[in-house]
């Protein structure tokens, strides 16, 4: 997956939740999109090494008997010399409100995409993780704070890899 097309998904996303959710009067789910700057400790097969790249997320919330359960779609990509990483997870995210403050933990699974130097992989991952919304004093604008335990297995070994990200969350 390229940084181009991951970042059009994630505009898209945004994008279309506006009109879609006001042409439908209410019809649609409630959520947020999340977009930030992310620094990883990937292990490249067998060398731990440190990452920057970007995270991004959209979370809805389809169960009204259930409204601190949400569904959660997220992507991230991670870049250094020779080598790229891309995360696309899934999952469910429990969430709660105190204050200007929601903490949230979330259990997502997904598909990575490695070249290390032109050595392709694609294995499961499992994201296990949690964080916090602060609410801004900007209408329906919060910052994230992130962490995340992501595990795997290619090339014959496990991995266990770190990701802690930041950024704007939009609420609508």
């Amino acid at each position: 997956m390229s940084k181009t097309a991951a970042a059009l998904a994630v505009a898209l996303v945004a994008l279309f939740s506006i009109p879609m959710s006001a042409q439908f009067g209410g019809l649609l789910p409630s959520g947020n999109v999340y977009a930030g700057v992310s620094y990883a400790r990937l292990t490249d097969v067998v060398n731990k090494q440190s990452y920057r790249g970007w995270n991004a997320s959209a979370e809805f919330f389809p169960f009204s008997r259930f409204p601190h359960l949400g569904l959660v779609a997220d992507g991230s990509g991670f870049y250094r010399s020779g080598v790229k990483q891309y995360n696309i997870f899934g999952g469910p995210r429990l969430s709660t409100t105190y204050g200007k403050w929601r903490p949230f933990i979330h259990a997502m699974a997904g598909v990575r995409n490695v070249n290390s130097n032109g050595f392709v992989s694609n294995p499961i991952g499992i994201d296990v993780g949690g964080g916090a919304d602060y609410k801004l004093f900007f209408k329906n604008f919060s910052w994230r704070v992130q962490g995340d335990y992501i595990h795997s297995h290619y090339s014959g070994a496990n991995q266990g890899d770190y990701r802690a990200s930041t950024g704007i969350v939009w609420r609508f």
